[in-house]
Order: structure tokens, then C-alpha cells, then sequence
């Protein structure tokens, strides 16, 4: 007898439930469930047991708005543990330029992760964190302003550096200064887990920083803000829209300083990541960058020149993630174009990806990688991989 909708979401919560790998998601079953959860370690294999209950419940889409009881909104699959759920959601600031600061550490391990222009070209990453605690991520790097919207989206805690004189005094006195963990105010190492590796200081002693989220998340607890809020915005399905172009390799250059590619790689079901013609890795385990869902977004940037001499080296742009812009979704080798969306600033209203048609475009459940850009039109996307070497001289 077929299921009703709401029979369906409930059969699925539960199913999910049973099929989290942490013990805190088994009470009540028996040994031998316990047992065969207990199995389920990685996020290749928990999400294969998912579709499996997609395929024979065929139930709604997650999200945008409502999510199944121990779904996490960021990736579309359940937490690992109540640990996870319980803590808030973590942002970190990760370098990426020059090149020498690669490998970087704890990428893979972050649920989502943002990449801006911090300034000329060169990128910088705010990896967020919640299933996951990796003890080294790095390394750690200075907050922007576009940081701030993130804080706002994500329900999020904000570990960084330190900044420039302007944005530091924004961040002093803004009503979010309780959210910030960072050495430019005191959190140091033995407290905070913000550590010199010394062992890198060839890269450059700014580049030698990394965080232990584990102590990120305890100071958090200690202050009393380490609450599990969630951010709604993404929608989940395990089946891929219809109507997607092809995408095998998709090419960006950053004004000619930088050049990312990601390509598909059928086996597993995502896309790698290229920096500067060689496989970009994560220092962790040498393992190579890696999403199961490219977002591109076109976000309109503004000078402040109430805040910076325009031109001046610590020059840094608003990024005006609210409203609406362009958008590209990559995922399973597929290419769609739609919108990105947010018009509320509430706390946990991070930014949908919809059609022109105001449907949701669905994202597959894993990893998302979002890049932000000025434009869309540096983004080349073709139907069969190239050359990981080739470079195409692009503005951006």
C-alpha cells in the first residue's frame, strides 16, 4: 500500500535515525544493528544507505525550509552524532595565496565551504564546520567584510586572524563580537587551539597559524554560545533535475593570477579540484579537494571608501550577498543556471538556489563547494575534461 507524503517523511526520519553510524542515533536497537551502524564510517557509504531509503520511499525534497529530525541543512545527511548536532556551526578563514601556502590542512573535512576574491585576484576560503572536528585547519587567515554576512547566514562562530584596523573596529563594536574567536582578542593557544606550526615558517610566519576546532567548540561552551542553530536555504534530492547541460570540467581564472579547475570523476560521483595546473590537496591526508556540488555565484562587490583609501593595500570590498543574482550549480556531471536568493538578514537564513521559475534547483546530499564572483562569465564549462595545464587568459 503506498505511503502517504507525511507517513513517508516520518518512515524516513526514522530509517535515517537507524542509519547514523554514531552509537547516540542506535539506543534501543539491538547488538547486531548497533553493530552494522558502527560500520558506516564514511560519507560515501552513510549516503549510499540513504539512497537507498530515497529510492524506495521516494519521499519530498529536503529543505529549504523543513529537514528531516538529524539532517544536517548544509549537506543534505545526517549528523554522525549528537555532538555534531548539538554544536554550532564554525566558520574558519583558510589562506589560499600565495601558492607556497598549499598544501592547506582540514579542508575536506568542512561541510561547505565559501571561496571570495579577498582582494586583486588572490582567494581566500571560510570552510564551515559541523559534522566534523578536524584538530588542524589551516592555515588560518584574516576576516573580510563579507565575513559578517556569513556569521548572519550560517547562525555561525567566526575563527580568524585578525583583520584590518577598520573592519577590527566593526567587529569590536558590532552586536555579533561574542561569535568572534580569534588571537585579536585574546584567544590564544593553549585556550583557543589558535597554534604555530614553526616547521612551515618558510611559508612566511603568517602563513604558520592553524585552529584546532575541537578547542574552538570548547571556548564556544565556556562563553555560553555554543548552540546547535541550523541554517536553512539548500534543498536536497538524491536524483539530479532534468534538463541539466553537460559538465565535465569547468575552468575559472582569477585576473590572470590564479587558475581553478574542477573535474568530474564518475567513479565517486564528484568533482576535483586543480589549482595552477596540479591537483590541489589537503594536507591532512594528501587527499585531493574535493565536492559533490559546485555553486557559482555573481555577487555585486562595493568599494567602501568610508572605510579604505581606495587602492590601498588593506583595501576590502563589500560583498552584497543579499538579494538575488545569477547562479551556476554543478552536480553528477550535470549544469544548471538559475538564481541564488536571500532576502531575509534573520539569523539561519542562508541563500537558496532556485530556476527562474522560483522552483528549487536540488543539490546533491554531500559537500558543496560555492565560489563568489563579480561575474559569471570567467566560469568555462565543458563537456569533456581537458588538460589539467591548459590556462585560459580570462578577466574575472
Amino acid at each position: 500500500m503506498a505511503l502517504s507524503t507525511r507517513s513517508r517523511a516520518i518512515v524516513l526520519s526514522i530509517l535515517i535515525l537507524c542509519l547514523s553510524f554514531s552509537a547516540g542515533f542506535v539506543r534501543g536497537q539491538d547488538a547486531a544493528a548497533a553493530d552494522a551502524t558502527d560500520r558506516l564510517q564514511s560519507p560515501a557509504l552513510v549516503a549510499a544507505a540513504i539512497a537507498d531509503s530515497y529510492v524506495r520511499l521516494a519521499p519530498e525534497p529536503m529543505g529549504p525550509r523543513s529537514y528531516p529530525l538529524g539532517i544536517n541543512p548544509l549537506t543534505g545527511l545526517p549528523y554522525p552524532n549528537e555532538e555534531a548536532q548539538d554544536r554550532r556551526n564554525l566558520i574558519v578563514k583558510i589562506s589560499n595565496w600565495p601558492p607556497k601556502v598549499r598544501p592547506q590542512s582540514g579542508v575536506n573535512q568542512a561541510d561547505l565551504v565559501y571561496e571570495y576574491e579577498a582582494e586583486g585576484g588572490v582567494t581566500r576560503f571560510a570552510a564551515i564546520y559541523r559534522n566534523n572536528a578536524p584538530e588542524k585547519v589551516g592555515s588560518v587567515r584574516s576576516a573580510r567584510l563579507i565575513d559578517i554576512e556569513l556569521i548572519s547566514m550560517y547562525a555561525a562562530l567566526l575563527a580568524y586572524s585578525g583583520t584590518s584596523g577598520p573592519i577590527h573596529e566593526i567587529y569590536r563594536n558590532a552586536s555579533f563580537r561574542s561569535l568572534l574567536l580569534s588571537p585579536s582578542f585574546g584567544d590564544d593557544c593553549p585556550k583557543a587551539g589558535f597554534c604555530r606550526d614553526n616547521s612551515l615558517i618558510g611559508r612566511g610566519y603568517e602563513h604558520t597559524l592553524f585552529a584546532d576546532t575541537r578547542k574552538l567548540w570548547e571556548l564556544a561552551s565556556a562563553r555560553n554560545i555554543n548552540i546547535g542553530y541550523r541554517a536553512l536555504g539548500f534543498t536536497f534530492a538524491l536524483q539530479p533535475d532534468a534538463g541539466g547541460d553537460v559538465a565535465a570540467d569547468i575552468y575559472t581564472n582569477w585576473y590572470n593570477r590564479t587558475d581553478i579547475r574542477w573535474q568530474y570523476e564518475p567513479t565517486s560521483g564528484r568533482y576535483l579540484r586543480f589549482a595552477d595546473g596540479v591537483a590541489h590537496v589537503d594536507a591532512a591526508d594528501d587527499s585531493q579537494l574535493w565536492a559533490d556540488n559546485l555553486i557559482f555565484l555573481q555577487v555585486a562587490h562595493y568599494p567602501r571608501p568610508d572605510l579604505f583609501t581606495p587602492g590601498s593595500l588593506d583595501e576590502s570590498y563589500e560583498v552584497a550577498l543579499r538579494n538575488q543574482g545569477r547562479a551556476y550549480v554543478m552536480r553528477e556531471g550535470n549544469f544548471y543556471r538559475g538564481y541564488w536568493r536571500r532576502f531575509s538578514a534573520n539569523r539561519g537564513e542562508a541563500l537558496s538556489l532556485v530556476y527562474g521559475n522560483e522552483e528549487p534547483i536540488m543539490l546533491k546530499p554531500g559537500r558543496s563547494w560555492v565560489t563568489v564572483m563579480r561575474s559569471l562569465d570567467p566560469v568555462i564549462v565543458r563537456e569533456t575534461r581537458g588538460d589539467i595545464g591548459d590556462t585560459i587568459a580570462v578577466g574575472g
